[in-house]
């Protein structure tokens, strides 16, 4: 994906080059990614871009004051008009999302425009891709993490956490690469199409599991699932049942998870006594470019001034799982505390879990 940080107007709104590539970006990612419909929603709400009356919701993205590509406005756009077919008050939508051959650039036109004060709020936040499948990253990171000599008692803090369903990672089970870990009786299980060396076949353990989001949703509510569902792909029928088994997780057991914001989550967590044995785990997936640069930086700080006091009995990792554009992917990296202080790529992923390829086997 390009960058379109150059790409401003004198006001500071990103120019209509900016919003379109973000745009063509989108498509592209989709469509190889297996979302064909998303790929005709993002691309025909880039065909009313030129419009000469697009109305309001048209010309908040087009005149958007900010980074297009990295607030992913067309991940809004869409969600919003997936959430609109979803309930029902659109059904000139329908053979879009049934996957039919359509007029889509009048189709979506037409909803747009008549269903404007449904839609713009939709704009007015980050996407919520909360996604069950991208835990298996986090586990095979534990997996690394042990092999590499860190205590395998492990205290997980999340950031970016949205409903918590990666919170609930110990009551699922894997299989990456042959190497099992999890419950005999899971709410889920995770097989990802595994390439490479299977990862160290270590024996771990969960303490805790804590997240925040700065606006968390709860999976009990019908109304904030819908949220979920609304950004979920409409193609990946699996992630919708992965969802649906999350919802009766948290509804027999909440996940742990706080209102906060991500860097004074960490400095809170951080400053919180450690037990002999563990290790202190920050992770997070698909979160990072959401996050405001100030509290990046916050972030970093706080990893580096803690990890400089730790132990190998109170040992700290980081472990991201994140777009990366040198993999045009998704890259899973580590790093700890002490001794592994340099981030290390272990694993490239598919977005949603369905793939892996392991790097290190150590």
């Amino acid at each position: 994906m390009k960058d379109d940080h150059s790409a401003r107007s004198a006001t500071g709104h990103a120019d209509n080059r900016s919003v379109a590539q973000a745009y063509a970006n989108q498509v592209d990612y989709c469509r190889s990614n297996d979302a064909t419909i998303t790929a005709r929603i993002v691309a025909a709400v880039a065909g009313l871009l030129d419009d000469p009356e697009p109305g309001a919701f048209v010309a908040r993205i087009r005149d958007w004051p900010g980074r297009p590509l990295g607030d992913a406005v067309p991940l809004r756009s869409a969600g919003g008009l997936h959430a609109l077919q979803l309930s029902g008050r659109a059904p000139e939508l329908a053979p879009i999302y049934a996957g039919e051959p359509a007029d889509d650039h009048a189709i979506i036109a037409r909803a747009v425009r008549e269903h404007e004060a449904f839609l713009m709020p939709w704009l007015d936040g980050p996407p919520q891709t909360n996604e069950a499948g991208r835990s298996w990253g986090f586990v095979a990171a534990m997996l690394w993490l042990a092999g590499e000599g860190l205590p395998p008692r492990f205290e997980c803090l999340e950031i970016g956490s949205s409903a918590g369903i990666n919170l609930m990672l110990d009551r699922y089970a894997y299989d990456l690469g042959g190497v099992k870990v999890g419950p005999a009786e899971p709410a889920m299980r995770f097989v990802p199409e595994w390439r490479g060396k299977s990862p160290p076949d270590s024996a771990i353990t969960i303490a805790s599991l804590k997240g925040c989001d700065v606006a968390p949703i709860d999976l009990t509510v019908p109304e904030q699932a819908m949220r979920l569902k609304a950004y979920t792909w409409p193609e990946h029928t699996v992630r919708f049942e992965r969802l649906e088994a999350a919802i009766a997780a948290a509804k027999a057991k909440k996940p742990d998870l706080v209102h906060m914001n991500a860097a004074d989550f960490v400095e809170q967590q951080l400053a919180l006594p450690q037990a002999e044995g563990t290790t202190r785990m920050l992770m997070h997936s698909i979160v990072w470019q959401y996050v405001p640069e100030d509290q990046q930086a916050q972030i970093v700080a706080a990893m580096a001034a803690w990890g400089a006091k730790a132990t190998q009995g109170r040992a700290l990792a980081w472990v991201e799982l994140e777009a990366d554009r040198t993999l045009l992917g998704h890259g899973l990296r580590v790093r700890y505390w002490p001794g592994g202080e340099e981030p290390r790529l272990i694993a490239a992923a598919h977005a949603h879990g369905a793939w892996a390829e392991w790097f290190d086997a150590a």
